[in-house]
């Protein structure tokens, strides 16, 4: 099957005069011609050239409730007719913290910015005034945004890597100042040995350990039983803080994030994407004793766009939803992951194709491995990653959209119909590999 993509071609042809590299963000970067999307609503996507999608990447998961619920679109009309940015404080956004307390564990104090990289470095610079203590201990595949300080050893080449007990911190990118690597402290996700370890040597130098609770941006793994536990009593050892990475499974997994779903609670958390429905909205939230370093101004934090009042709109009507209504949210969440993982998995076992499909169900990945468990980064990288961009090209074809490294996200506006649609799309895909 071949799309019509005229326009696009046209489109792509024009933005390599314009945009470096053609695109706006490197996450959009193809050996093909990228999407180029005319309109969303609920879980479908139109291009510029009329095909349609159902779509699995949701603006790489903020559209929880789908593209353009009514009760967001609403509040983002109101308030833009309102004022679209004050520098000043508003109603709003004290309700949406008081709403933030109430839901997820962790949060006692909460500071609002306008993307995840951003409360990312908020919460390591606070974790560094609040300790005393300069060293941050990340891992291996994690994904913490594009700043320098962080963006090391997410995807590394393996000659580059380390030993597997051993990762060292491969910069992400040139440019990137050589000094950051050095506060940086790598370990290999789900290996408890090598994380005690580390801790026990380092401890005292180490601020904070930062995890993505669920690893989302290298497949959909799962901590092992007990891992988490472990890691938090590991800070507690050693005077470190715990940072839960909720960018992308906060309110995604249940309505308190992956800390509510797992029942470990961290010191800090930092949230986005799904917090707002696809507006910019990210928060900083921790424990009071932690964030009331910036409540007294020892630890800085500013910006002209923090808690920008329309964005806020669309963080508290989202929220309310997810509040509210929980049970019928994530009733449908999961039920709609479990039907569409058990349909790939009965495509790829009637066509011979070995295929791992894993997570919680509201975001999974599929891989094509022999392997029974993708458990960190180096089982990730064993994967036929090539083999799923073709998957991901082949489904594009078939009317599906999914996060070209196998992704997938579920809203709630994802129905019976769309997931039948969906494994049926799934298996003209594999036939055409």
């Amino acid at each position: 099957m071949t799309r019509n993509l005229d326009v696009s071609r046209d489109l792509y042809s024009t933005a390599q005069q314009y945009l470096a590299g053609g695109v706006s963000s490197d996450a959009r970067r193809t050996t093909g011609v990228p999407l180029y999307v005319d309109r969303a609503q609920g879980a479908r996507l139109w291009d510029v050239d009329g095909n349609a999608y159902i779509d699995y990447v949701l603006g790489q998961g903020p559209a929880l409730l789908g593209h353009c619920p009514p009760e967001v679109v609403e509040a983002i009309s109101a308030q833009a007719a309102r004022g679209m940015v004050y520098s000043a404080q508003h109603a709003a956004e004290v309700r949406v913290a008081e709403r933030l307390c109430a839901m997820v564990p962790s949060a006692e104090r909460v500071r609002f910015n306008t993307v995840g990289s951003e409360a990312v470095h908020a919460a390591l610079r606070l974790a560094r005034g609040f300790t005393g203590r300069s060293r941050i201990l990340k891992f291996e595949g994690h994904y913490h945004g594009w700043l320098d300080p962080v963006l090391y050893s997410v995807h590394p080449a393996l000659d580059l890597a380390g030993p597997a007990d051993a990762p060292v911190a491969v910069p992400g990118t040139a440019g990137q100042q050589e000094g950051h690597g050095e506060d940086l402290i790598v370990c290999p996700w789900n290996d408890l040995d090598t994380l005690t370890r580390l801790m026990d040597r380092y401890g005292a130098e180490i601020a904070a350990v930062i995890a993505e609770p669920v690893l989302c941006n290298t497949g959909a793994i799962l901590p092992d039983p007990g891992y988490l536990q472990a890691v938090r009593k590991l800070c507690d050892r050693h005077g470190s803080l715990m940072i839960f990475d909720e960018i992308i499974t906060g309110f995604r997994l249940a309505p308190g994030g992956a800390q509510e779903y797992l029942g470990i609670t961290p010191d800090l958390s930092v949230f986005g994407k799904a917090m707002a429905g696809g507006m910019q909205v990210s928060a900083l939230v921790g424990k009071a004793a932690v964030m009331d370093h910036i409540s007294t101004g020892k630890v800085a934090h500013a910006g002209t766009f923090n808690s920008q009042p329309v964005g806020i709109a669309a963080a508290e009507a989202t929220l309310r939803v997810l509040d509210e209504r929980r049970e019928e949210v994530y009733g449908t969440l999961f039920a709609r992951g479990s039907a569409l993982m058990e349909g790939i998995r009965a495509e790829a076992e009637k066509a011979g194709v070995p295929l791992l499909v894993d997570g919680p169900g509201p975001v999974f990945q599929t891989y094509f491995t022999d392997a029974g468990a993708v458990r960190d980064y180096r089982d990730f990288a064993a994967t036929d990653r090539a083999k799923m961009a073709r998957l991901h090209a082949a489904l594009l074809d078939r009317g599906v959209n999914m996060v070209p490294r196998g992704l997938w996200f579920l809203s709630t506006a994802h129905t019976e119909s769309d997931i039948a649609a969906t494994v049926d799309a799934f298996a003209g895909a594999l036939r055409a590999l």
